[in-house]
């Protein structure tokens, strides 16, 4: 596992994170900002208006409102829970700064490639409109090997961004609030999963319908109670979010400080992660949608990076910036790939660069451990400092077989020979991070299960909605027929992601690399069809104004 770790992220330091990927990304969402003049602003109110139409008398299958829940239920999910913890555990609050422009930009981005989906847009076999940006790919640019390059890479996408992540947070939640065993909550939702997948784009847009709203007002309301509670720390909050910018996070509690380099990159990549705007997914879902002007399926998409980024998003990291937990250390089971034995002590405030160096991957003047580790009812006799989730763990116990363990432990530069399981107080991320944060409001420690109830509703609309995406993807590729296999593909990889036999942090930087592969060449195809945009909007006002 830590050898195919190590391979996910050579490979995610030349593409999803490094520092091109969102300047190129962020670029994109500048240009059509400027070149057709402010739409997020511009339309964002007309979006609103057509939202609650019926669109009937269109063609289509759903209405603008059903669209707009589906591809919200692919865009709020675990990136909103899990994504912006994940984005202030390693680059700090700024990071949360980045997503917001990110998701001001993503609304111009999210409106361009869903107009031109919307207008591209043709039948399948079964007589249902469909589309995608493998569409206009193929039918605006005569790119057609363009459009099986993004198609091929979306289908990937949807095991490592809607799949996989999403089953992975809700079983780990759902353990560590309920104690309920990740290999039965797997199971149980599999089985929910496959039946409404069945029933293709109607019966998914109809579920999400449903659970949209209820979803979200579960999650403010509990998001609310710990900024109520906490309401002396808002300000600060801002304070920090706004001054780390351009500053850098210091060393605050356990956290070891971050650089603007961290912010800007993990806050671009998990803006883009919840939001999707580029990623040329949620273009899928309006595609179906009953609006008679493409154009006006657009103002709706501009909805959704607000909704998810902008108001979740800012929810989420505000409790989790307020409540301190950001800061602190909790008991926790060690994951492998999270932890390192380093040889010698050492100390937050005196060697957080060398230790954020070498968990980097520069030079670090820090070596890890090769040798025997002496363990006595549980505690580490030797002279060694243990890193767990990027800080320095306190009362470590050492575990085998459920009891705590005595005698020796082998072990090469970090890697345990053994099973063996480290426990102690260390910071925690993704979900978990979130759920402590929750447990700081009206509801005390019974605030994790609103977490955890809403990541299981959240997570749950995303996996279905994606599996949409997915079915498209693969009808394109390889024929209507190919479908059945691709959800069975899809159930094995929901189930073996969520019984705990893959490494959180594996799928996590697995999921990074999909959503860059998807995105890259939607946001060439946009940029080539930028006066085919144009015109469509110029269209749709002289239409309006007749």
């Amino acid at each position: 596992m830590d050898s195919l770790n190590s391979y996910i992220l050579l490979v995610d330091s030349y593409f999803g994170s490094a520092t091109w990927f969102p300047l190129f990304l962020l670029s994109i969402g500048i240009f059509f900002t400027i070149y057709l003049g402010v739409p997020q602003i511009k339309f964002f109110l007309r979006g609103w208006k057509i939202l609650f139409s019926s669109g009937k008398g269109n063609e289509g299958q759903t209405s603008p409102f059903q669209a707009l829940s589906t591809a919200l239920s692919g865009t709020v999910g675990t990136g909103n829970i899990g994504g912006v913890a994940m984005a202030i555990f390693i680059g700090g609050p700024a990071a949360l700064f980045w997503m917001w422009i990110t998701a001001f930009l993503g609304m111009t981005t999210k409106f361009v490639e869903v107009t031109l989906s919307h207008a591209y847009r043709e039948k399948n076999d079964h007589g249902e409109l469909s589309g995608g940006p493998m569409i206009y790919m193929e039918k605006g640019l005569n790119m057609k090997w363009l459009g099986i390059i993004f198609a091929f890479s979306l289908l990937i996408s949807t095991f490592g961004s809607g799949n996989m992540p999403q089953i992975d947070n809700i079983s780990s939640t759902i353990e560590s609030s309920f104690g309920v065993n990740p290999l039965i909550t797997s199971i149980v939702l599999s089985l929910l999963v496959s039946l409404v997948i069945i029933g293709g784009i109607k019966r998914i847009s109809t579920i999400a319908a449903s659970i949209v709203p209820l979803m979200a007002l579960i999650y403010l309301i509990g998001g609310l109670s710990v900024l109520i509670f906490n309401y002396d720390n808002i300000t600060d909050s801002f304070k920090m979010i706004i001054l780390d910018v351009f500053e850098g996070t210091s060393v605050v509690g356990g956290f070891l400080g971050a650089s603007f380099s961290l912010a800007f990159t993990y806050g671009v990549a998990r803006g883009l992660y919840s939001n999707e705007a580029g990623q040329g997914s949620a273009p899928i879902a309006h595609a179906t949608s009953r609006t008679k002007y493409s154009a006006e399926e657009g103002f709706v998409s501009i909805l959704e990076p607000f909704i998810d980024t902008i108001i979740i998003c800012t929810l989420t990291g505000l409790v989790i910036l307020s409540s301190n937990v950001w800061t602190e250390k909790f008991m926790n089971n060690f994951e492998r790939t999270s932890m390192f034995i380093l040889s010698g002590e050492l100390e937050e405030k005196k060697d957080n660069n060398k230790i954020l160096d070498f968990l980097s991957g520069k030079d670090s003047s820090l070596t890890t451990f090769t040798g025997e580790l002496n363990i006595v009812s549980g505690k580490i006799q030797n002279n060694v400092t243990i890193i767990n989730n990027r800080s320095i763990a306190e009362d470590v116990i050492v575990f085998k077989d459920g009891v705590p363990f005595s005698g020796i432990i082998n072990v090469d530069n970090s890697e345990l020979e053994g099973d063996f399981k480290f426990t102690g107080k260390s910071l925690v991320k993704s979900a978990v991070l979130t759920s402590k944060a929750f447990n700081k409001g009206f509801f005390g420690s019974y605030g994790e299960y609103i977490v955890s109830i809403g990541l299981l509703l959240f997570a749950f609309s995303t996996v279905i909605t994606w599996a949409y995406y997915g079915d498209r993807c693969s009808a394109y590729l390889f024929g209507e027929s190919s479908i059945i296999y691709y959800r069975v593909l899809y159930i094995i990889a929901f189930f073996i992601a969520g019984s705990g036999y893959i490494d959180t942090e594996i799928i996590w930087n697995f999921a990074l690399i999909t959503v860059a592969a998807s995105t890259l060449p939607n946001l060439i195809a946009i940029f080539f069809l930028r006066d085919e945009m144009r015109n469509l909007i110029s269209s749709y006002e002289k239409k309006s104004d007749d």
